[in-house]
């Protein structure tokens, strides 16, 4: 069985401070196939490792560079880390390497690491990477006394790297490797998809073509099972999941009934690895050979490939690589003779140390669980895939009614029930809603902003209209998908209950704003979107700077007062500074903040990237920043402004919508007080007016009335705020000195059993 509690983390409180790496030395490589994201993991790694005092080499090539030792294997610097978030696969290289699979080849990656003092790797790859280290791990002191008789090595040589430590982190855009909730590079090829299932979208219906696509994942179906849900394909197909047999006639039925309903496009999905029951391959030209054959539909086959894995990683991969390339520092200075090779994970929003055999056995065993036509339980052992089917159209015996209410944040992919209500609680209480149908809602999931309409009226001052409309429409549950004027909506309809009879329904909110601000929740809708909005305009802006010496940019994002968007899009872009409300300064911050930039730009590091939250402080405007750093820099380094404003809500919905809205992970709560007469139903409890957040790795349904003690309602944020740990991170990465509490980090422990693979949803950086 797996072992399903959370990875026991030690009670001792440290500072990083404590763990000096003087007199270490780390490298870093890259193995296997890139990975989107590795890049920002190799810069973390390098630049924790120098910020604690240790010597770090790039060994170039992976174990292939490893073995030929020489120039493949040199000494990093701070700088030589620079402009490397924002670049696809692995600057330092990646390499197949047979000799590395021989015993003559790890010898000779021992005498290149020995001569070198190197006994700290970092690995970056997939499990058959981290397979190999963990294997040259263990063979470490025999190869050392091998040397030794072969007189290559003295005794001294011997005693000084006598222990090798090994710490991997997983790039793979497959999401293919057990105990981590994501690896390197899967949230940027679902970007990829996406991206190319949207631009297939407008061919499609303008010619009302069928589309068969075939992504990548041999033994993995999580990119074809994501990609489906997020873009609504009609049809997938993964290796862990074949279908029932008898599934060309299901899925032939599907398709003209599509078409019967004037729908002008399908879209089917396939993964390379998809087989059937049988093991037989299902391959992309199989099915689109089944769709002519049999219904004669114009059909088309696209093969993305290697498309996949290039272009710039995501906001996400680029922290999820940061926070991992930390981590893994963390833990090579913190090893003892007696620890075991670890992997470093995500598990929610935490990066946790987890025992790397552990996890590449339990990796291996759905392999063999598939090999052996044991479906259910690879389904089991990757993790709760089930959870994951594409929706489908059900019969629903109550009219529930979807309303958006506050900014437009991607909202369009949860926006899938029976009722539409139109500009939020004014078109309640006016009437504007009206009955929706499955095909009504058809290509939403790709489409930003809300298409329902949505304002920021509060249901106050007109809730007996609103009850009224409930009544007249005979709506029998509410879904509400919005921002801070949601939730506070959310708790005024309820509060209202004793007075009004028809709110006395079951009503939900989920939460979407760009702000990230919503308390009981980690994400919300829309805010990986922005995230990915402010890293891509950073990009540029860097860009249009690499042919201008010393400039210093100041930008703006919005969030209120809540500084996610700045903390978190600073660390993805490698941002100087950044300010936000929560973290209050003063003249003096700003003051050393201008000195580091200047000492920054007598190194080859010649522009630089300041954020500033829209309200962090109501004196220290963008303006009066933008004219201090340009004062202050006079001489050394110019300075520009810009204001992102509401091009980070414009973009299109890019994942989170389909995932929260899409996925059931909490359970409701058992003890509900609701009575269901003649098709009318009665909830008036606290119960029954939740809000449906993220919390870690898990969907949890919580009361709006309890989360009123979480929340700061003059600021409209959580009191407490789980991305604030982040910040000491950027600090450190930008080469500042602060404190950085390793109880923050996941603490090596040992697990009877990895816990199996969760669902992309628990993507909290």
């Amino acid at each position: 069985m797996a072992n399903n509690a959370p990875p026991k983390r030690q009670d001792t409180r440290k500072f990083f401070e404590n763990l000096s790496g003087d007199g270490k030395s780390i490298a870093v490589l890259t193995s296997g196939g890139d990975a989107q994201g590795m890049n920002a993991a190799v810069r973390a790694a390098v630049r924790m490792g120098l910020y604690v005092g240790a010597k770090v080499y790039f060994i170039h090539e992976g174990y292939q560079g490893m073995v030929d030792g020489g120039n493949n294997i040199i000494e990093a610097t701070w700088e030589s880390v620079s402009s490397m978030l924002q670049v696809g696969g692995t600057v330092i290289g990646s390499a197949r390497c047979k000799e590395f699979r021989t015993h003559e080849g790890r010898l000779r990656a021992a005498l290149n690491l020995v001569q070198r003092e190197i006994t700290n790797i970092c690995v970056i790859g997939g499990d058959g990477s981290l397979t190999g280290a963990n294997l040259f791990r263990e063979e470490w002191s025999g190869l050392l006394q091998e040397l030794k008789q072969q007189g290559q090595i003295d005794d001294e040589a011997v005693r000084n790297n006598s222990i090798l430590h090994i710490v991997g982190m997983v790039g793979s855009i497959d999401n293919d490797f057990c105990g981590t909730d994501m690896t390197i590079g899967t949230d940027s090829a679902l970007h990829r998809i996406i991206e190319v299932v949207d631009a297939i979208m407008t061919t499609a219906q303008s010619h009302q073509r069928t589309f068969v696509l075939e992504v990548m994942g041999r033994h993995c179906g999580y990119l074809a099972l994501v990609s489906a849900l997020a873009c609504g394909a009609d049809w997938v197909f993964i290796p862990e999941m074949p279908p029932e047999d008898g599934w060309e006639d299901s899925m032939c039925q599907k398709l003209s009934e599509n078409r019967a309903d004037k729908k002008r496009l399908n879209i089917m999905i396939v993964a390379e690895g998809a087989i059937d029951r049988h093991n037989k391959a299902i391959t992309a030209d199989n099915i689109k050979e089944l769709v002519v054959s049999r219904l004669g539909f114009d059909t088309r086959v696209t093969i993305l490939g290697h498309v996949q894995r290039g272009g710039t990683p995501s906001a996400f991969d680029r922290i999820l690589a940061s926070r991992m390339g930390v981590e893994a520092v963390l833990a090579l200075l913190e090893a003892s003779a007696d620890t075991p090779a670890c992997v470093v994970s995500l598990v929610g929003n935490q990066a946790v140390r987890l025992p790397l055999m552990e996890c590449v056995q339990m990796t291996q065993e759905v392999q063999k669980a598939m090999d052996e036509k044991k479906f259910e339980e690879a389904v089991r052992l990757r993790g709760r895939y089930g959870v994951f089917s594409v929706t489908s159209q059900r019969k629903c015996n109550f009219n529930v009614a979807v309303l958006n209410v506050g900014a437009p944040a991607g909202m369009n992919a949860a926006g899938h029930r029976m009722f539409a209500v139109s500009d939020g609680f004014e078109g309640l209480y006016k009437g504007k809603i009206k009955e929706i149908t499955w095909g009504d809602v058809g290509g939403w999931t790709g489409q930003g902003g809300s298409l329902l309409g949505t304002k920021r009226t509060l249901p106050g001052k007109h809730l007996d209209k609103i009850a009224e409309q409930m009544k007249l429409h005979k709506i029998n549950a509410l879904m509400v998908i919005g921002g801070f004027e949601a939730y506070m909506g959310l708790l005024e309809l309820a509060k209202a209950r004793d007075a009004h009879e028809a709110l006395c329904v079951p009503m939900i909110m989920v939460p979407a704003t760009v702000s990230n601000n919503i308390p009981g929740s980690d994400l919300s809708i829309g805010s990986d979107t922005a995230l990915n909005a402010i890293t891509h305009t950073c990009d540029r802006i860097k860009q249009s700077a690499s042919g201008t010496k010393r400039r210093v940019f100041i930008i703006e994002t919005m969030g209120g007062y809540c500084g996610y968007l700045a903390t978190v899009g600073g660390l993805a872009a490698g941002a100087d500074s950044v300010y936000i409300y929560e973290e209050p300064f003063d003249i003096r911050d700003l003051q050393a903040n201008v000195e580091h930039l200047t000492e920054k730009m007598k190194t080859s590091i010649q522009r630089g990237i300041v954020l500033r939250n829209e309200n962090c402080n109501e004196n220290f405007s963008t303006d009066f920043m933008y004219q201090l750093y340009s004062e202050e820099g006079r001489g050394v380094f110019d300075c520009r402004k810009n204001i992102l404003g509401h091009m980070q809500q414009v973009r299109r919905g890019e994942r989170g919508a389909g995932e929260e809205g899409g996925v059931n992970e909490g359970a409701a709560p058992e003890d509900v007080a609701m009575s269901i007469s003649d098709r009318k139903l009665f909830a008036n409890s606290e119960d029954t007016a939740c809000l449906l957040g993220m919390r870690r790795r898990a969907l949890v349904f919580q009361p709006v009335s309890h989360l009123q003690e979480e929340t700061d309602f003059v600021h409209r944020i959580p009191k407490e705020q789980w991305w604030l740990k982040l910040r000491p991170l950027m600090k450190i990465l930008a080469k500042y000195k602060t404190s950085y509490d390793v109880s923050d980090s996941g603490q090596l422990e040992h697990v009877s059993r990895v816990r199996p693979k969760e669902s992309h949803t628990s993507a909290a950086i």
